[in-house]
This record gives structure tokens, C-alpha cells and sequence, in this order.
């Protein structure tokens, strides 16, 4: 009998790569992306597809689907993949849900201190020669204690990025869907309402339709002239044009980026505001994590071997 055959879509860190040439597998590497006609070859070929956000496997892919059984996703997003689709196709889909939640609420942090304190834009300055030395009123830029932290969702990274706020003093709320069982947290009815009093509105929910432009630019106008977007969610949920148009107009004071929605190109507007930190979607970008979702997919793979239940099993 002929060995299971994987193929994994992008380069990984070099204790994952290891690991799976000691599994059970045909293993074939490509360093990315993989162009669509070649997914669509790749699901009639390979039994397990291990596959980043930056390959989108939708219905019509997963239509053709001869092969592929699991797909195991790198990563804890996985609006790139049709659930429904896999589902009807009876493909199983696992993602990497634990692994990065820290490092990306590291981020969120790192992009709100770089947007209040005007850090990019120093940067930038110092770098270009025109800096002119210390003045009590050069670059001044805002603090975070005492500010309020109005957090959109209230899942794992949304309540990693809270425990770290507290530390700078900041205080908390939120608007989610889902319930919220936390006392020193502030609930808000509405979206709307959190962004009217967020010193900071950091955006933590899915991508994918329902989220598409949830940051508009009505919901721009309803915030502080004072106020910090900061977006390590997905680059859909805000409408980059219109956020741009606010940073210019200076409706809101700052952004800070990570995610885009059109990856790896980002809307020009926003190129040219000295008030957006953008930063290459380094969410979970640090070798632990990065390793440790490696091998989350790979528990995922090995469990789909033994004929276990997935750990991680979205669909």
C-alpha cells in the first residue's frame, strides 16, 4: 500500500519540517503561495493538504476535491477554507487555535504603544535626518493609563490582550456577541456605543462576511477625535479607505495595523498617514509560536492518522 501523501503549502520552521519527515507520510514541501490551479490539482493528489491563510480553498475547490481528506490548517483563522463546503465533501478542517493567542496579543500591545506615542512616526524622522534634537514640545504623542481599552470581540486573544493593558493601567470594556463573565469589565449593548467612549478600540473577531467593514465610516465618525484604531483581527473588518480618509482628515488620531485586506497590498491612502503604525502581519511572527502552530497542526495530523478524535477540529 502506497504511503498517505501531504502537501504542505509554505515553508515552516525547521523543528516542524523535521518532525513531519519522521511521519507516516509522503511529504512534499512548497515554499509558497501555491497558485489556485495548482490547489485545485493538489486536492486530487494528496490525502492531507497542510495550508496557510494565504491559500483560499472555497467551494468549487473543495468540488473537485478527489483525494484530500483533512485539511490542516497553519493558523487559527480559517474563513480562507468553505466549512460548509469541506463538510458536504467529508473533509475534516483543524486549525491552530492556543498557539499564537499570546504572541498576537503581544502585538496588539506593540501597535498601541507605537500609534499613542507617535513611534513610527520618530522613527521615520530620526532616520531621514530630521530630527533636530529634544524639544518639550516635539512629537508628543499620548499615554495609555488611565485610558479606556474598548475591546471588539472577547475571545482568547481579545482576553490576552486585556490581562496586558492592565499592566500599562488601562481600563476595559467590550462589545461581543457572546457573553462576558468578567466584573472589572465594562459591557457595551452595541459596537457603536463602546466606540464613542474607547480612548483605543482594538478589533479581535473573525474575518468573513458578517465582520466585512464592520469598521466603517460611519462607525470612524462616532469616535474621539482623540481615539486609536488598532486592528490584529482580520484586514477585512475595516474599510481601509475610509480609515484613511479619517487618519488624514484627523477624525481619529492614529492606527495601528497589522492585517490588510487586500495582503500583501495595502491600500495607498494609508501609505501616505504619518498616523498609521502598519505594520507586515507579524501577529504571531516569533520562532515559538510560529513552532508551536506547526506542531499544533501537526498533533492534528498525527491524531487523523491514529484514527483519533481531531484535537482541533473545525469542520
Amino acid at each position: 500500500m502506497s504511503a498517505l501523501r501531504l502537501l504542505v503549502t509554505r515553508t515552516m520552521p525547521p523543528p516542524v519540517e523535521q518532525r513531519l519527515r519522521t511521519m507516516p507520510l509522503e511529504v512534499e514541501f512548497r515554499p509558497g503561495p501555491v497558485p489556485r490551479e495548482e490547489l485545485a490539482e493538489a486536492l486530487g493528489r494528496f490525502d492531507i493538504l497542510l495550508p496557510t491563510i494565504t491559500d483560499r480553498i472555497d467551494s468549487e475547490l473543495i468540488a473537485g476535491a478527489a483525494r484530500t481528506r483533512l485539511i490542516a490548517n497553519f493558523g487559527a483563522g480559517v474563513e480562507h477554507v468553505d466549512l460548509d463546503a469541506a463538510r458536504s465533501a467529508g473533509i475534516a478542517v483543524t486549525n491552530t487555535p492556543d498557539a499564537l493567542t499570546d504572541t498576537t496579543a503581544e502585538l496588539a500591545i506593540t501597535l498601541m504603544l507605537m500609534a499613542a506615542r507617535r513611534a513610527g512616526e520618530g522613527e521615520r524622522r530620526l532616520r531621514a535626518g530630521q530630527w533636530k534634537g529634544w524639544g518639550p514640545t516635539a512629537i508628543m504623542g499620548q499615554g495609555l493609563s488611565g485610558k479606556l481599552l474598548g475591546l471588539v470581540g472577547y475571545g482568547r486573544i481579545a482576553r490576552a490582550t486585556a490581562r496586558l493593558a492592565r499592566a500599562f493601567g488601562m481600563r476595559i470594556a467590550c462589545f461581543s456577541r457572546s457573553p462576558v463573565s468578567a466584573d472589572d469589565i465594562e459591557t457595551f449593548a452595541s459596537l457603536t456605543e463602546l466606540a464613542e467612549v474607547a480612548d483605543v478600540l482594538s478589533l479581535h473577531v473573525p474575518g468573513g462576511t458578517a465582520t466585512r467593514h464592520l469598521v466603517d465610516a460611519g462607525l470612524l465618525a462616532r469616535m474621539k477625535p482623540t481615539a486609536i484604531l488598532i486592528n490584529t483581527a482580520r484586514g477585512s473588518v475595516v474599510d481601509e479607505g475610509a480609515l484613511a480618509d479619517a487618519l488624514a482628515a484627523g477624525r481619529i488620531a492614529a492606527a495601528g495595523l497589522d492585517v490588510y485586506e487586500q495582503e500583501p497590498k495595502v491600500h495607498p491612502g494609508l501609505l501616505t498617514c504619518e498616523n498609521a503604525v502598519l505594520l507586515p502581519h507579524l501577529g504571531s511572527a516569533t520562532l515559538e509560536t510560529r513552532t508551536a502552530m506547526g506542531m499544533q497542526a501537526l498533533d492534528n495530523i498525527a491524531a487523523w492518522l491514529a484514527g483519533a478524535e481531531l484535537p482541533n477540529r473545525v469542520a
